[in-house]
């Protein structure tokens, strides 16, 4: 009795937030005249997208630092982006989060390490976006803002900082940034760990040799950041990924149940 009236709730408010967010359609087809790689998908995943979309921005709060007014535009943009990695795995993937605040322009970041000699280094980063567990997450417009034209960087590598940023939320489930998004078990750990550090270990020869590639060089930094930028090109450039590393292409496609680049 108990969990049919509980479903029954949740239904209804699902049902209130759906409403409630609503994405007007003139919006919602500008969005996807803004990004390419969202409009290329089948009616039914675009369907779906924007129902997740209106979930995602009835349970999650946009924050404008320095002065940034966070548009419905704006808004839909982030949201869209980030649903599409979770389209088969659900909201359940960003839950332990709820703020997202938004920069008009890059973060200089204060950083410090300390080498082997127990020295510490400090620094300055700059950022075009940040995960940190539990949130907030954090993102700059400058980085997603479709009239800058930034789906690649200047080396032609695909970019997104969208979908980078929310891949590490997904890594981050089970409180580890290590490149290994909850699996079913343990097996299922150790066979996407084999394949995803051979894959890295190539990546980084490449990148070492001065090679292209398609995936952001950054990605060498470390599996969890190639993690990253593999989804980011995995969404991006499904088709481009497959040809280039159909290993990779099949592990990503199985662990998101979207086998993107197959499609004709």
């Amino acid at each position: 009795m108990w969990r049919r009236l509980s479903a029954a709730w949740a239904h209804r408010q699902e049902a209130r937030a759906l409403k409630r967010h609503a994405i007007p359609e003139p919006l919602w087809q500008l969005t996807l005249l803004r990004y390419p790689f969202l409009a290329q998908r089948s009616a039914e995943d675009l369907l779906k997208l924007r129902r997740l979309c209106s979930l995602f921005l009835a349970s999650k709060e946009f924050h404008g630092a320095g002065g940034f007014e966070v548009s419905d535009e704006v808004a839909l943009a982030v949201a869209a982006q980030a649903c599409l990695p979770v389209l088969r795995l659900g909201l359940t993937c960003y839950q332990g989060f709820v703020g997202i605040v938004m920069h008009a322009d890059e973060v200089v970041a204060q950083r410090e390490f300390m080498d082997e000699d127990g020295i510490v280094h400090e620094f300055e980063e700059a950022l075009a976006g940040e995960t940190l567990e539990g949130g907030p997450l954090m993102l700059t417009w400058s980085a997603i803002d479709p009239s800058l034209d930034l789906a690649v960087d200047a080396q032609g590598s695909i970019f997104n900082v969208v979908i980078h940023e929310f891949a590490h939320v997904i890594d981050m489930q089970d409180g580890l940034a290590d490149g290994v998004p909850p699996l079913a078990n343990r097996a299922a750990r150790e066979q996407w760990s084999r394949v995803l550090n051979a894959e890295w270990q190539d990546f980084c020869t490449r990148v070492d040799s001065g090679e292209h590639t398609l995936i952001d060089p950054y990605g060498a930094e470390s599996p969890e950041e190639f993690f990253a930028v593999a989804v980011e090109a995995f969404f991006v450039a499904p088709y481009e990924l497959r040809a280039e590393q159909p290993q990779l292409y099949q592990l990503l496609a199985g662990y998101f149940r979207q086998d993107i680049g197959a499609q004709a």
